[in-house]
């Protein structure tokens, strides 16, 4: 008789939990008008830009969010000045690329079924909801199967994608703030992560295109997320096997030209929208904001009050401790994932606004959740004792039911997007009705 794989159970159960989840809190009534946020609003604009109002410069935003859809609460003007007089989509096109096969989706059964085919109406909404869960989905796919790769014992793995989901603030990117770009990018990491770490350990010419697409759409999303490049070292184990990476891809330079080319190809998509809509290929849509490399903000974006990863998701310290047992046979992979998590959270802190706006926890880290879940499955696997296993699972679990009861605050404003203090956060710490 076949043995039951539960790691593949698990899966499969946190997707159909999280499907009557996200069903259960945005597609009735009226709720699905509030899908799509914020920055959310600005991804997505791009698709019912292209194909239904054919404007790239975004005229039709004031008909749809001004007066068909005005909501005072909801109200976002996601348009900058391209600089040369036009009006641009301030943010990156990437999320919508991700999410386009959704919208066509949507788009058709709108028209099937007599609906308002504007790229606003019921459908289209909760799609891109729809649209979150996949790549939830092809993030936890291709982190199971990382986590295979490393020899994790199937129930290690369990253990792993539960806490990934609701111990962590991916579970609010993908049912709460579900039009931002994180979820998105979260699954595309996390498949570029398990490419990468196949790759290394039998490198193979037709591998290259793949993480050259993967890269390009990485990119495209959110440019900074180039960064994850640096995690090569660390998923590759070993400098030796670095170094035979990049040879062999060097060798096959035929296979790394046309993966080089796909790459731009990709990337290229947004500098044709700009070339489009304001005659110039380079446009720096985020005008006044910037990097400020001279003042990162590097324990802030930790351990702060107002939106410390550490202090409001501890899951991502916990899976740390994973370092030590990698410590005992990997140190270069060790060292390697310490100085990749340094650089990115030093660029991440040195943002003008280094706690990204209304958000819960430090939103930027939630692409990089796989490379956390590897260190926590490590640190369960490696627990030679009973006792330490359950000692491991029962914090894990006391986390998860944190993070679960603050993710619920953070929805009814108790825990505030933007203005949380020490005072704050200690006057309604697990409880309810205190922040007014």
């Amino acid at each position: 008789m076949k043995k039951v794989d539960i790691s593949k159970i698990t899966l499969i159960a946190i997707m159909v939990l999280m499907t009557a989840i996200s069903s259960n809190i945005n597609w009735g009534k009226e709720r699905w008008k509030g899908i799509v946020e914020a920055d959310g609003k600005g991804y997505y604009a791009y698709l019912p830009a292209v194909f239904i109002y054919h404007d790239l410069n975004f005229g039709f935003f004031d008909h749809i969010e001004k007066e068909k859809y005005y909501n005072p609460n909801r109200y976002y003007d996601y348009r900058a000045n391209s600089g040369t007089g036009q009006l641009i989509n301030k943010y990156y096109s990437g999320t919508a690329v991700a999410e386009l096969p959704f919208f066509v989706m949507a788009h058709s059964l709108t028209i099937a079924t007599n609906g308002d085919a504007d790229g606003y109406s019921k459908y289209y909404m909760i799609f891109i909801n729809i649209a979150a869960l996949f790549y939830l989905f092809l993030g936890l796919f291709y982190l199971r199967k990382t986590l295979i790769a490393y020899a994790i014992p199937r129930w290690a793995i369990s253990a792993t994608l539960v806490a990934a989901v609701f111990a962590t603030n991916l579970f609010v990117y993908t049912v709460v703030d579900t039009g931002l770009s994180h979820v998105f990018s979260f699954g595309f990491i996390s498949a570029f992560i398990y490419f990468t770490k196949r790759y290394f350990n039998t490198p193979k010419a037709k591998s290259l295109p793949v993480l050259a697409l993967l890269l390009g759409i990485i990119v495209l999303i959110r440019p900074v997320n180039l960064l994850i490049i640096l995690s090569w070292p660390f998923l590759a184990g070993s400098l030796k096997s670095v170094k035979e990476g990049l040879k062999f891809a060097i060798i096959h330079y035929k296979n790394l030209i046309f993966s080089a080319a796909i790459f731009v190809i990709i990337v290229s998509i947004q500098l044709i929208i700009y070339k489009i809509s304001t005659g110039q290929l380079i446009v720096y849509s985020y005008q006044e904001e910037g990097f400020n490399f001279l003042d990162p903000h590097f324990i802030d974006i930790l351990f702060s009050y107002k939106k410390g990863l550490f202090l409001y998701t501890p899951m991502y310290l916990l899976a740390m401790f994973g370092l030590i047992p990698f410590f005992n046979k990997r140190k270069f992979a060790v060292l390697s994932w310490l100085i990749f998590f340094v650089i990115i959270t030093y660029v991440f802190s040195s943002w003008w606004m280094w706690y990204y706006g209304g958000s819960f926890s430090s939103r930027v880290y939630v692409e990089y959740i796989p490379l956390f879940m590897i260190l926590f499955a490590v640190l369960l696997a490696e627990a030679k004792s009973k006792k330490w296993r359950i000692a491991l699972l029962s914090l894990t679990f006391l986390l998860l039911v944190v993070c679960q009861v603050q993710t619920y605050q953070y929805r009814y404003y108790e825990i505030h997007w933007d203005e949380m203090t020490k005072e704050k956060y200690w006057d309604v710490f697990l409880m309810r009705n205190r922040l007014g």
